[in-house]
């Protein structure tokens, strides 16, 4: 699992590297102007990898494939943007949205704490997301902090509340 996020973080630092003057050409000066973003996505309970797109400037959708430490996770969410602070580079993002997966035999830990399971089970339930995304204005790159709270159905029904951070490649 470790190999796979280092692996996906090299790959996206060369592609950095070697489209840097291309993204800057199609960013604006003040900041988020992109349509697709591909990234990593790190919070305490589950890591994984992120596709953003927006179809239009105030309305994104996310999809996250996360990876817990006995299973998989598939998140989509929809995001409302708008700048923050007076900021351009900075948009500041809400929405819901909806996960589906399956953990496996051990302890898995959650906001609650940690569970221990003794076979395989679906997870199942209702997302929200709370957050800040900066993209820098000379860069294809975008760093988000947001909060990811998350109501669990079929194995709960409990609430979780997971922070995260993300780093984007943008084009």
């Amino acid at each position: 699992m470790k190999k796979v996020l280092i692996t996906l973080f090299i790959s996206a630092s060369f592609l950095l590297m070697t489209n840097r003057s291309q993204a800057q050409d199609s960013q604006t000066q003040g900041g988020q102007d992109y349509k697709t973003a591909v990234g990593l996505k790190f919070g305490p309970f589950e890591s994984g990898v992120s596709i953003k797109y927006f179809p239009t400037s105030d309305i994104s959708y996310e999809g996250i494939i996360g990876f817990k430490n006995h299973g998989l996770v598939l998140t989509g969410l929809y995001e409302l943007n708008q700048e923050a602070f007076n900021v351009p580079a900075l948009k500041f993002y809400y929405g819901f949205g909806a996960h589906i997966g399956s953990v496996g035999k051990g302890e898995i830990d959650n906001f609650n704490g940690s569970e221990y399971y003794n076979n395989n089970h679906i997870l199942l339930g209702a997302d929200g997301v709370i957050g800040l995304e900066y993209t820098f204005p000379q860069a294809p790159i975008a760093i988000s902090l947001d909060l990811d709270p998350r109501i669990e159905l079929a194995s709960g029904p409990y609430f979780d509340l997971a922070p995260g951070i993300g780093l984007k490649y943008t084009f």
